[in-house]
C-alpha cells in the first residue's frame, strides 16, 4: 500500500469487514490478472458482503479518482476487469451470492449479482422452475452479473438466446456511489419488478456493458417452467458447410435449446479427457436419472456406456443437440424433424453422448476446463452474424487461419472451432486456439495447491504468434461488422460504432460516471 493510499484505506476499513479489504501481494495479482494475461496494476480488493457496503465502499472510491473494476467469477480471457492504464480497485462480488426471493405466482426471481448460475439452478429445480438461459457450462463459478455484463451464452441459447433476453430488472451502483433502480422497481411506487418496458429500456442500457457504466448489485430475471421431457440427438458432417446449414436450419426452425457443432479437432478435445472412472460412473448415473422412468434410464445410461468415447470418426464435424417440450410426443415430433433436415445436408446420426452427457452433468468444477487436455492454455475468440453471413465468416475466419497452419503447427498450436446458433436468427462462430505455456496467477488459483497436471514451461514465441493470430481475427470481426459477447478491452466497440450513437453511448458514460472511473478502458471507454 502506497502512503497516498493510507486515508482511503483506513476509511474503508470503517465500513468494511476486516476480511472484506485486501492489500497483500498474492491477492492483488490474482486480482490484476485474468486468463489472458496478467500484470495490471491493482491496488486493492474490495469484497463486500451487503449491497449496502458495496455502495459505501464505491462511492468512497470513486471520490478520491481511484478507478475501479467489478469481479464476478473471473473467468475472463478479454482484460475484462484489468484496466491496463492505470491503477485500480478490484471491487469483488464474490461474496453478494444470495438468492434473495423466488415468486411462483409472479414467476420472477430475485438474486445478487455474485450468485452463480449454479446456485441459482439449484434454488429453482425443486421447484420445478428455470431461468430460460440458465448458464454456461463454467456456471458453477461463473456468476449472474457477471454474465449480464458479458452477455454469457449456451445453456438454452438456440431458443432463449441469453440471460440479457430474461433480465427484467437491476440495482446497479454507479461510480458515486448511488444505487439505480431499472424496468418497473424505477417506479417510485412499484412494490416488484416484474416488467422490463415501461417506458424506455433503462436495464438495456447495463446489459453486455462490460462493467464500464456500473456495477450489478441485485438482478431480477423471469422464470419458466423446466420443461418436463427432453431429447437429445447429434449427426456428424463430413463437410463444415453441410453442418453449418444445418445448423442455421435448425435454429431457424426453433426446434432446440442448445445447438452446437464442434470441428474435429474440437470434439477430440471434448473426448481426450483422461478416462476418470469415478467421474464416467458419476456421469452415467445422473443420464439415469434424468430419465422419466426407470426403464428409459437404465437404457439411456447402457447406451451412453456403450457409445464410450470412440464413436466420431475422425475428420468428422459432430453437431449436438437438446431439444425439450411439455410432452414426449412434442419432442418426438421435434426430434423427426431434425432428423429430416439433418439428412437433407448429408448429415449421419451419431450416438447421443455429447449433449446428453452435457445435460446430465451440468456446472462442473471449472478446474477441470480452464486448460486443455494436455495442461494447455486456452483462449477463445467469438463472432456473431445472421444465418445468411455465416458462410461469408466462416470462409473468410478459415482463409485466415489457412495462412498460419504451417507457423501454428509449427509451435504446436492448434486450432478448433465451436459453432452455435442463438434463437432463431444468429449464427456464432468461435475459434479456440491451444497452446502450452507457463500459467498465469488465475490458472494456479483455481487449479489449487495440488493441481492434476504438471505446469508447462514458459513459450514466448507461441504465445506471440497466439496473440498476432488473435489480433487479425479481431480485426477481420470488425471488418466483417460482426457481434461479438466478452467485449471487455478486446474487441472494438466505441470505435466502430456510427457517430450517433457513438455520441449517445458516451454522454451515457458521462452521465453515470463523469469521472471515468468505472472499469476504464472496457468498451473503449
Amino acid at each position: 500500500m502506497t502512503t497516498d493510499l493510507a486515508p482511503l484505506f483506513d476509511a474503508l476499513r470503517a465500513i468494511l469487514g476486516s476480511d472484506e479489504l485486501l492489500s497483500d501481494p498474492v491477492s492483488l495479482r490474482l486480482h490484476g490478472s485474468d486468463l489472458l494475461a496478467e500484470g495490471a496494476d491493482c491496488v486493492m480488493v474490495v469484497r463486500p458482503s451487503s449491497v449496502e457496503a458495496l455502495a459505501a465502499a464505491v462511492g468512497m472510491i470513486g471520490r478520491t479518482g481511484i478507478a475501479m473494476a467489478p469481479r464476478g467469477g473471473g473467468l475472463t480471457y478479454v482484460r475484462g476487469y484489468t484496466p491496463t492504464d492505470r491503477r485500480f480497485a478490484a471491487i469483488d462480488l464474490s461474496r453478494l451470492d444470495r438468492v434473495i426471493s423466488v415468486s411462483e405466482e409472479d414467476m420472477i426471481v430475485t438474486v445478487e449479482a455474485g450468485a452463480t448460475w449454479k446456485q441459482v439452478h439449484d434454488a429453482l429445480a425443486p421447484l420445478g422452475l428455470r431461468l430460460p438461459f440458465f448458464g454456461t457450462f463454467s456456471g458453477s463459478r461463473a456468476t449472474v452479473g457477471g454474465g449480464l455484463s458479458n452477455g454469457a451464452l449456451f445453456l438454452g441459447t438456440a431458443r432463449h438466446v441469453s440471460a440479457a433476453e430474461a433480465v427484467v430488472g437491476m440495482e446497479v451502483v454507479l461510480a458515486d456511489g448511488s444505487l439505480l433502480h431499472t424496468g418497473q422497481k424505477a417506479v417510485a411506487l412499484a412494490p416488484l419488478p416484474f416488467m422490463r418496458t415501461f417506458g424506455p429500456d433503462t436495464t438495456g442500457l447495463f446489459v453486455h456493458d462490460a462493467g464500464a457504466l456500473g456495477i450489478k448489485a441485485r438482478v431480477s430475471l423471469r422464470l419458466i417452467r423446466a420443461p418436463r421431457h427432453n431429447g437429445f440427438l447429434s449427426f456428424g458432417f463430413e463437410r463444415q458447410a453441410d453442418g453449418i446449414a444445418a445448423l442455421c436450419e435448425i435454429a431457424r426452425s426453433d426446434l432446440a435449446e442448445d445447438a452446437y457443432m464442434m470441428d474435429p479437432d474440437k470434439t477430440r478435445t471434448a473426448l481426450s479427457g483422461p478416462t476418470d472412472l469415478v467421474r464416467d460412473v458419476r456421469v452415467l448415473a445422473k443420464v439415469a436419472r434424468q430419465e422419466r422412468g426407470l426403464f428409459k434410464g437404465l437404457k439411456a445410461g447402457a447406451k451412453l456406456a456403450m457409445a464410450g468415447r470412440s464413436f466420431i470418426d475422425a475428420g468428422c464435424h459432430s453437431l449436438h443437440l437438446v431439444l425439450a417440450g411439455r410432452s414426449e410426443a412434442a419432442v418426438e415430433a421435434d426430434m423427426a424433424e431434425a432428423r429430416a433436415i439433418a439428412a437433407r445436408f448429408d448429415g449421419r446420426e451419431l450416438a447421443d453422448s455429447i449433449p446428453r452427457a452435457g445435460r446430465a452433468d451440468l456446472f462442473v468444477p471449472v478446474d477441470g476446463m480452464i486448460l486443455g487436455p494436455d495442461a494447455d492454455r486456452w483462449i477463445a475468440l467469438n463472432a456473431k452474424v445472421p444465418h445468411s453471413e455465416a458462410m461469408r465468416l466462416t470462409d473468410e475466419v478459415e482463409a485466415l487461419l489457412s495462412r498460419y497452419k504451417s507457423a501454428l503447427d509449427a509451435a504446436s498450436v492448434t486450432v478448433s472451432r465451436l459453432l452455435t446458433v442463438m434463437g432463431t436468427h444468429a449464427f456464432s462462430y468461435e475459434p479456440v486456439l491451444n497452446w502450452r505455456d507457463a500459467w498465469l496467477p488465475l490458472h494456479r488459483d483455481i487449479l489449487g495447491a495440488a493441481p492434476r497436471f504438471a505446469e508447462p514451461a514458459a513459450a514466448p514465441d507461441a504465445r506471440a504468434l497466439v496473440m498476432k493470430v488473435r489480433g487479425e481475427l479481431i480485426a477481420l470481426f470488425a471488418r466483417l461488422g460482426a457481434a461479438s459477447n466478452q467485449i471487455g478491452r478486446t474487441y472494438p466497440y466505441a470505435s466502430v460504432l456510427r457517430p450517433e450513437a457513438r455520441g449517445l453511448l458516451e454522454a451515457l458514460k458521462r452521465a453515470v460516471d463523469p469521472q471515468g472511473v468505472m472499469n476504464p478502458g472496457a468498451l473503449e471507454l
